[in-house]
């Protein structure tokens, strides 16, 4: 049947004979599971129809064998003209012209569903035609068809006539339909069409299903639909049917509890004595059992028409959604019905679809199979599938999308609950480091697993043991797990994870403390059981006063409900009482150990401090106080020292009323720590030499200031000038060693912040103000100075405290309220702009040290990658805020493409913000990144220097900064004309080598400049090609005007448009074939999938696409490997063999298979090969559309990858372009 193109997606069901006996060579085979009593509606091999677009009746009903399970009562009327109207009178539809009064009422949903149904089936029962056309043409407007059935059509035309008239009548303004809009008026259309199916079979479930009109004309119209080639009409076709089956089965499991009460009825009955037996009673029962019977076996003929004519096709269409249908609803009917569906003959279409690449409908498979897998009984059925499907199962774990593997762990928690022996120890270690995963939902479904597998015991009855005999167990076990995983180095992602489900047990804060200070020696905890126990119970008060997920795992809950608020203040005030007294021992057994102490001093931030005063427990404050000096005293590491200073800010709250004391600790500790310091400056100063003991005891003293510093106010301690001393004897003699210099800078650096923040809270005086001032210029001016020190962790410590001090002290500073802080805004000289891009080159940008050696370990190139990552943020913010003049950024620009594998996504938002700031400079600040760069090879290779791979990598670089252009040619073309001048006149600029014939020096940057060409509008062209001639004749003498330079000849044919250069002629002869209309959103999509690929890509491509079936996120095995291709064998190959992108990957691995595989197709049908010229035509046709809206940024997004990722990106291009559902295209 040749159908009209429209607007509509049209695809091709992908559907064949051959679909209906596919399950033999796998799961076909296996003995089916049921009560021998039950009907078998498992599809025969011939029991199904070709799918090839004709009459329901004469594809389906006419095979020659039937299942001899399920005889055919009646045989469903054939294709004959209708029965005549005039048997049941005048036709409704004549009387009322507008067909869709039932359509109407349905969605405007205004009326109760039943109410709907009876009215309809009181019109039914006057005139079954006039009803029975009503209801079709509630199924075609629900559509979205203008078209109507008339009584004339009803009679007289064929089911497959019928619905090709209707596809010449469909609306070709819009690609949508009722299902899939989510306008207001539509938005509940779906839940009222489903809820009418449902409801009439509800209604007519006792008598006028079994009339032998409805119910045939109902699956018969619905059959030839759902063959269709017009997806609106597969689509809603498919879901009617679907809705009707899961009716029909709710009939069905109805019938069959009658039949069952029947039949014990009659047994009761004959079992009486001959006096006591009523035989009248018997031959009722005798005789409801015959209808019951029959009815039976109407409904199954039913069940099996729909199953066989639509699911066995459309579950494997090509549109996800209808895959989506039908497996949702089978899962339905599996639960309702499982003594007759709950076999492996329907299993399998299941198990075939959990490899289904589209996430929705793997997502209704798992669902489906957590409703059967829910209960132990179903579960005990379904051994045979269990072993067959477990490994895919147990793989989608790791898909791609998280969601999926949601589902899919929480489909294993439901197999391990209700089928532990069917999961191995390698099944469950599979499930077990998701725990760890950065989705707060995949780890928290892990988690759970996790918990029901090694946890799940009755701790309540272990307590009667002893009083802590289940905690010790539950920790015992849960440190084994953690120390053995060796995945993650901190318990705060293990203990998210498995919050959910046994946050009881992790809130044993009292079982936990016990563990650690009062633990037997039989517990034989180690250092690292200890390290662990702490980490543990510090995480499990954050989570139980905050309820956030850890850092880098997300998303987490965002607005918690005040049930969920007061359980938290429940906790937090739960454990204050349980650890404020016990916190000072633990620091005083553990005082010794920096990493124990450093977790154990953030627990103070979890606590109801205010508990300390309203509970009397001051002295446990004063032995806390004693403990954290003991720690500052006794620890140098910057880790303990930081979590110290942060522990006394959070107890030095001027609210507290225990606050002078806390103050009065404090005050005396950075007293020693004052005195010690000027001592030892002092002796620093006059002293011609340090020992290492006294270098060493100045330096732990300064970082302990500097590190508190940070989190308190020292002002008053006036640290500032004995520093600026030190500092400015360092500078001058070199002397001071680094360790000293380090903390001495930072100290200063903290000192500045806090006069601001003083200065700032208040009116300022002037006098202050310039006192201020001169601080900043002399701190800027010594640091200056230590970034040409010789040790490099002084330079870089110095780059980073010059950077935030700018940064602070910019024009932004006297904003808004705060413009009396005009007066401190510091702008650096050209001076200290220069040094500090010399730096960035030197540390950041120095290739000698990133590759660094081979035996290095990982750990520390990522920790220097990240180191030198800050280093090139820092500068870059200070681009971005105007503290350095834009042009500064050429020195950031250059290395973009070189280094974009460690710092693009840096660079890449650099050049963005900085385009947004003023296009014209951002424009000439490119120019000077690539004139720098061909300077550069120019005095280090020669003019020969542009033959080489330099030379192409200079192009590389322009045609990314073009991308940055991006689509908007009016917003950027005054800078891009500017750029051309000044490139043109930059090429020029150095004359001719005496003797040289290869032109001008810089001639060679036209080819660069040629990269930008494109983004040019016409007549910008023909100007810059006008410009480009005055140049020649200005700057070349008359003999090199007649040269042809190949860098001059590439660039003038740049600026050439088609008509300029012969071809008109060509395009007039040939013109472009007009573009059928079509909707916008259809011709955005067409753009978006071509938009991000490379302007080389071609549909040519060698590329090998991946298979798309696996979606699990395998490592060390490559996509379309032949591990992978042979994972899955037997149904399942046949299977994806079966659908559209599986035979779209393979016509592109051999034209003779291709040519194979096209063979046996009708010459009427559409096959591969035509999909392919409809595609290159389509490309061809749209290939000038620009979306209607873009940003700059997405138009450089797609082409703006390293080189290393082109591959990929490719080949994700050319599945996209392959997919019918996204082009439109479809195969009939």
């Amino acid at each position: 049947m040749l159908l009209r193109k429209s607007a509509h997606d049209l695809d091709s069901p992908h559907s064949s004979s051959s679909s209906v006996a596919q399950g033999v060579a796998e799961m076909g085979s296996l003995p089916a599971s049921g009560v021998s009593d039950v009907p078998d509606l498992s599809i025969s091999e011939d029991g199904g129809g070709a799918d090839s677009g004709s009459d329901f009746e004469d594809t389906l009903w006419k095979s020659g064998k039937r299942d001899a399970r399920t005889p055919l009562s009646r045989p469903l009327a054939t294709k004959r003209p209708r029965k005549d109207a005039s048997r049941y009178g005048e036709s409704l539809a004549e009387r009322n012209p507008e067909p869709s009064n039932l359509f109407e009422v349905v969605r405007l949903a205004k009326s109760a569903m039943e109410s709907v149904v009876d009215d309809w089936l009181e019109s039914y029962k006057q005139n079954k035609e006039a009803g029975i056309l009503e209801l079709v043409n509630f199924f075609i407007r629900s559509c979205g068809c203008k078209g109507v059935v008339t009584p004339e059509m009803f009679r007289k035309q064929q089911n497959s006539e019928i619905i090709q008239q209707l596809t010449e009548q469909f609306d070709e303004d819009s690609a949508e339909y009722p299902l899939i809009l989510t306008t207001q008026p539509w938005r509940k259309f779906q839940a009222a069409f489903c809820e009418l199916v449902t409801v009439l079979v509800q209604r007519c479930q006792y008598s006028i299903i079994y009339d032998e009109y409805l119910m045939d004309t109902l699956i018969s119209l619905l059959t030839g639909l759902s063959d269709s080639q017009v997806r609106p009409f597969r689509h809603t076709s498919t879901l009617a049917a679907m809705k009707l089956m899961t009716a029909l089965v709710r009939v069905a499991l109805s019938v069959s509890l009658h039949k069952d009460n029947n039949q014990r009825q009659y047994e009761a009955e004959r079992r009486k004595g001959p006096s006591r037996r009523a035989m009248d009673k018997l031959e009722a029962l005798l005789e409801k059992r015959r209808e019951l019977q029959e009815q039976q076996k109407e409904i199954e003929n039913m069940m099996n028409a729909i199953f066989k004519g639509v699911f066995v096709h459309r579950y494997r269409d090509v549109v996800p959604e209808i895959r989506a249908i039908c497996i949702e609803e089978m899962g339905n009917w599996m639960q309702s019905y499982s003594a007759s569906f709950l076999t492996d003959s329907y299993l399998k279409y299941i198990g075939w679809t959990l490899h289904d690449k589209q996430r929705e409908v793997r997502l209704k498979c798992l669902k489906a199979l957590q409703g059967l897998y829910r209960s132990r009984e179903l579960a005990a059925r379904m051994e045979l599938f269990t072993s067959r499907f477990k490994d895919r199962m147990v793989s989608m774990v790791l898909d791609k999308e998280p969601d999926v593997g949601v589902e899919a762990i929480k489909l294993l928690t439901l197999i391990l609950q209700n089928m532990e022996e069917m999961l191995t120890d390698e099944d469950c270690e599979a499930v077990y480091p998701v725990v760890y995963a950065s989705n707060r939902a995949l780890a928290a479904a892990a988690g759970e697993f996790l918990y029901k597998k090694q946890f799940d015991q009755d701790w309540g009855a272990r307590k009667k043991k002893g009083r802590r005999a289940g905690s010790r167990d539950f920790f015992r076990l849960l440190l084994a797990f953690f120390i053995k995983s060796e995945l993650h180095e901190h318990a705060a992602y293990l203990v998210d994870s498995l919050w959910d489900c046994a946050a009881p047990l992790l809130k044993d804060w009292d079982g936990l403390t016990y563990l650690l200070l009062e633990g037997s020696p039989e517990e034989g905890w180690g250092d690292q059981q200890e390290n662990a126990l702490i980490d543990i119970l510090v995480s499990s008060m954050r989570q139980a006063t905050e309820g956030k997920p850890p850092v880098g795992r997300g998303p987490g809950k965002k607005v918690l409900s005040a049930r969920e608020r007061k359980a938290q203040e429940d906790d937090r005030e739960k454990l204050t009482q349980y650890l404020i007294p016990l916190l000072p021992r633990l620091l005083a057994k553990f005082s010794a150990d920096a990493e124990k102490v450093t977790l154990l001093l953030a627990a103070p931030r979890y606590f109801n401090l205010r508990l300390y005063s309203r509970g009397r427990l001051e002295k446990y404050l004063e032995q806390l106080l004693a403990q954290l000096r003991e720690v500052v005293e006794k620890h140098t590491g910057q880790e303990v020292l930081e979590a110290a200073a942060q522990a006394l800010y959070v107890l030095c709250n001027p609210e507290f009323t225990f606050y002078s004391r806390v103050d009065l600790a404090r005050s005396r500790l950075v007293d020693s720590l004052a005195d010690k310091f000027q001592q030892e400056v002092s002796e620093l100063l006059q002293a011609s030499y340090l020992d290492e003991d006294e270098v060493y005891s100045m330096a732990a003293t300064l970082k302990r200031i500097s590190i508190l510093h940070n989190a308190h106010d020292l002002t008053p301690w006036k640290l500032s000038e004995p520093c600026s001393l030190l500092l400015q004897r360092a500078v001058d003699t070199g002397e001071v060693p680094k360790q000293v210099v380090i903390p001495t800078m930072t100290c200063l650096h903290f000192g500045i912040l806090w006069e601001l923040a003083r200065v700032s809270g208040t009116v300022p005086a002037q006098k202050e103000l310039l006192a201020l001032k001169h601080k900043v210029a002399s701190f800027c001016s010594l640091c200056q100075s230590c970034l040409t020190d010789v040790d490099s962790s002084v330079q870089e410590q110095a780059f980073v405290l010059l950077s935030d001090l700018l940064l602070v002290f910019s024009p932004q500073l006297a904003r808004g309220e705060q413009a009396a802080l005009e007066l401190l805004v510091y702008r650096p000289d050209v001076a200290l702009q220069s040094q500090l891009a010399g730096f960035l080159m030197d540390h950041v940008f120095h290739h000698a040290e990133l590759v660094g050696s081979d035996d290095e370990d990982s750990e520390g190139k990522i920790e220097r990658l990240h180191q030198r990552r800050n280093l090139l943020a820092g500068f870059c913010k200070l681009i971005i805020y105007n503290v350095l003049e834009l042009s500064a950024a050429s020195d950031v620009f250059k290395h973009y493409a070189k280094f974009y594998k460690d710092y693009g996504d840096i660079i890449k938002e650099t050049l963005s913000r900085a385009r947004q700031i003023d296009r014209d400079e951002w424009a000439r600040t490119l120019l000077l990144s690539l004139q720098q760069l061909l300077t550069e090879l120019l005095l280090q290779q020669g003019p020969n220097g542009v033959f080489g791979e330099d030379f192409r990598e200079i192009r590389d670089l322009a045609r990314r900064f073009s991308l940055f252009f991006g689509l908007h040619q009016m917003h950027n073309r005054q800078a891009l004309v500017a750029l051309h001048k000044a490139g043109i006149k930059f090429a020029f600029q150095e004359p001719a080598p005496s003797g040289s014939e290869l032109g001008p020096l810089n001639l060679p940057f036209l080819e660069v400049l040629s990269e930008f060409s494109p983004r040019l509008l016409c007549p910008d062209k023909k100007l810059l090609l006008s410009y480009l001639e005055q140049t020649c004749q200005a700057r070349l003498s008359p003999p090199q005007r007649g040269k042809r330079w190949n860098s001059l000849v590439m660039y003038r044919r740049s600026l050439r448009s088609l008509d300029d250069m012969g071809s008109a002629a060509s395009r007039i002869a040939a013109p472009r074939p007009r573009r059928r209309p079509g909707s916008a959103a259809k011709r955005r999509r067409l753009a978006d999938s071509s938009e991000p690929g490379d302007s080389s890509l071609q549909l040519s491509s060698l590329l090998k696409t991946p298979m798309l079936t696996s979606t699990a996120l395998k490592r060390g095995r490559q996509p379309g490997s032949p591990a992978q291709l042979q994972e899955e064998e037997g149904s399942e190959l046949d299977f994806m063999q079966s659908q559209p992108w599986f035979s779209s990957q393979r016509s592109r691995e051999s034209p003779g298979r291709r040519q194979q595989l096209l063979a046996p197709r009708s010459t009427s049908r559409l096959g591969l090969g035509s999909r392919m010229d409809r595609l290159s035509l389509m490309d061809e046709e749209e290939e000038t559309v620009i979306p209607e809206e873009s940003s700059d940024e997405e138009d450089a997004q797609g082409l703006d990858m390293p080189l290393s990722r082109s591959h990929s990106s490719q080949g994700e291009q050319l599945r996209d372009l392959f997919d019918s559902s996204i082009l439109g295209i479809e195969d009939p």
